[in-house]
């Protein structure tokens, strides 16, 4: 599933509709959605602080004039910068989906939670249980993916 392709809150027209209607879920599912959000946050959180940890720690070693963590040779410094540019990507990627699960928690505090922004139908169980920030149904994140209307 693609971050980007996602429709934001002030995207749409439909994200409003999907406001008027009221989450499927009883309030003991909704408290359990929150508690698996919470949990999946924390751990991106850590993930976020490992990156972050790793980048700084190279950031420091170079800056520093540490010649033995040094390439020496053009195809380790362009290694280097590959893994850089990579766990810079993947921070990206995590601190995105951190701001997802937000979102997905904003729903549950305003009971929304669980209906598609699109068509504003109800949002598998299933699917929940497995992307439990997501926020379109299956057939219409099939939709955006496809480029269909």
């Amino acid at each position: 599933m693609k971050k980007d392709k996602l429709p934001k809150k002030s995207d749409g027209v439909k994200t409003e509709e999907a406001k008027k209607v009221k989450s499927p879920f009883s309030g003991e599912t909704l408290e359990q959605f929150r508690k698996l959000l919470i949990g999946q946050k924390s751990l991106l959180k850590g993930d976020i602080d490992q990156m972050d940890d790793e980048a700084l720690r190279k950031s420091s070693q170079e800056s520093s004039g540490n010649l033995s963590n040094m390439p020496i040779h053009l195809a380790d410094m362009g290694s280097d910068t590959y893994e850089q540019d990579f766990t810079l990507g993947r921070m990206e990627s995590t601190v995105a989906e951190a701001q997802e699960i937000d979102e997905a928690l904003e729903r549950i505090d305003d009971k929304t939670y669980g209906v598609c922004e699109n068509c504003s139908k109800g949002i598998n169980e299933a699917r929940l249980r497995a992307i439990p920030y997501a926020r379109l149904c299956v057939n219409c994140q099939g939709k955006d993916e496809t480029g269909h209307k």
